[in-house]
């Protein structure tokens, strides 16, 4: 089968499409046809090395050569020793979040706080290939009338759900501001906004492209070039009060004016430092105005059923920048790198 390997960490030239045997399932594992892999941030840092040099915590790092790919939608090719429910040309959708399912968290319904947390694409082989192996119990029954593009999307959309909904405790009738609005995670957070009927949907985004873009969701568009005070624009539009609900997967670059926009006892809700993880801020504008910054990497099995059946019943379109065949892998990540999308990439076998 054809897969995408890499033998070393560099620029995207280092990928490579390569024949490789197609894996078999093991026991409690299936086999599945790869017909659509979304990209995210781990797929170019598996590539590049670390950001800033610095690992990711937790960092995990895989022997050479690797194939990564977390987000798959496909078709049940075979399946292994002692799965039941499962059966070949099943369409299926594969969660990334792997978990020991003993520990406390684990018992609790929280996966992605497992002792032994990882992701299936990041620390095992994944999906940019023709095939790929997952754990029977990690699929999602995938109806027919879903585009397999649009369904390759659970590691962003459960993320972007579990920030809004679930650890950010997003109400009808709230303001809320979405900082990388251009991203997978971003792009998924004002759909999910506009389906929890926020108020007001504050979109920070780079360029006036990506804000026309952002408007044509519902969006308040605020373009960080031309503006990079935006918590001006969020105060003024709110009268000064602020958002309730910030979702920031930013980072460094932008925690100063994501938590001065916020209100009193406002959320800021964060998963991922894609542009700095060393923020410097004055703590006391947290604690003297009751705000609160929450982490939620990902999101639990609860959080990926809830956003991936909205999905299914049409109350969420995810949005696509564009889709590849995975010859074009390499200008994928460029693409990825460059921060020219807005919405997903997604590759096709």
């Amino acid at each position: 089968m054809k897969a995408v390997v890499i033998h070393r960490h560099g620029p995207p030239k280092v990928l490579q499409i390569e024949d490789v045997p197609i894996p078999s399932p093991g026991p409690g594992e299936v086999l599945i046809r790869v017909r659509a892999c979304a990209l995210n941030n781990m797929d170019i840092w598996a590539r590049s090395g670390p950001p800033g040099g610095r690992p990711v915590f937790p960092w995990r790092p895989r022997a050479f050569p690797i194939t990564t790919g977390g987000d798959v939608a496909g078709v049940v090719e075979a399946v292994g020793p002692h799965v039941d429910g499962w059966r070949p040309g099943d369409r299926v959708v594969v969660n990334p979040i792997l978990s020991c399912g003993r520990c406390e968290f684990c018992l609790a319904g929280e996966q992605t706080m497992c002792l032994d947390y990882r992701i299936w694409g990041e620390h095992t082989p994944g999906g940019l290939a023709e095939f790929a192996v997952a754990p029977a119990q990690n699929l999602l029954r995938v109806p027919d009338h879903v585009p397999f593009e649009k369904a390759a999307v659970p590691a962003a959309y459960c993320t972007a759900w579990r920030m809004l909904i679930t650890a950010g405790g997003l109400r009808a009738g709230e303001d809320v501001l979405v900082v990388g609005a251009s991203g997978g995670v971003g792009t998924a957070a004002l759909l999910i906004a506009r389906l929890a009927g926020a108020r007001r949907i504050f979109a920070v985004v780079g360029g006036p492209e990506k804000a026309r873009k952002a408007e044509a969701l519902g969006a308040i568009a605020i373009d960080h070039r031309t503006t990079p005070e935006f918590s001006a624009v969020v105060l003024e539009r709110t009268d000064g009060a602020g958002v309730h609900v910030a979702a920031d997967p930013v980072g460094a670059p932008t925690w100063v004016q994501t938590i001065r926009s916020l209100r009193r006892g406002g959320r800021m809700a964060i998963c991922g430092a894609s542009g700095g993880e060393r923020p410097d801020f004055d703590i006391r504008e947290v604690y003297q105005r009751h705000r609160r910054i929450i982490g939620a990497p990902m999101g639990n099995v609860s959080d990926l059923r809830a956003v991936m059946g909205a999905i299914f019943a049409g109350a969420i379109d995810p949005v696509l920048h564009t889709v590849l065949p995975l010859a074009e892998i390499r200008r994928a990540h460029e693409i990825m790198e460059g921060r020219q999308h807005f919405g997903k990439v997604v590759m096709v076998p």
